[in-house]
């Protein structure tokens, strides 16, 4: 989303340090409280017109506008042009690598534990 190497820091860059500083609910809360941001409030969902009015409020005033069409393109799952809370989510979780490797690595544990669990 962000220029990266031009010292300019992403949303989905802070992702993991919200999630180590907050926890999976907090996250998730917190994520809540973006897409409220970035939504139309008489539609309920973001569409390409909610987020450029809105961008800025999460600091992504620097996004131009083809990055903002691609970022509406790369979250809209079922293709009606807008996100619902639930595909800006999904889609904050895709652009931050690190929080999924995170988030791989948690699950294969607890994977591993419910084996071990189970076995004994």
């Amino acid at each position: 989303m962000a220029a990266k190497g031009k010292g300019i820091v992403g949303f989905e860059d802070l992702l993991p340090v919200m999630a180590s500083k907050l926890g999976g609910e907090g996250l998730i809360k917190e994520l809540c409280n973006g897409f409220e941001l970035l939504m139309d409030k008489e539609k309920g969902v973001i569409t390409l017109e909610s987020l450029r009015k809105n961008a800025a409020l999460l600091g992504l005033q620097d996004l131009k506008e083809d990055e903002l069409v691609s970022m509406m393109r790369e979250g809209d799952l079922d293709r009606d042009g807008a996100l619902t809370q639930m595909e800006f989510c999904v889609l904050m979780f895709r652009l931050s690598p690190e929080l999924m490797d995170e988030s791989w690595f948690c699950l294969e544990e607890a994977l591993k534990r419910e084996l071990n669990n189970s076995s004994n």
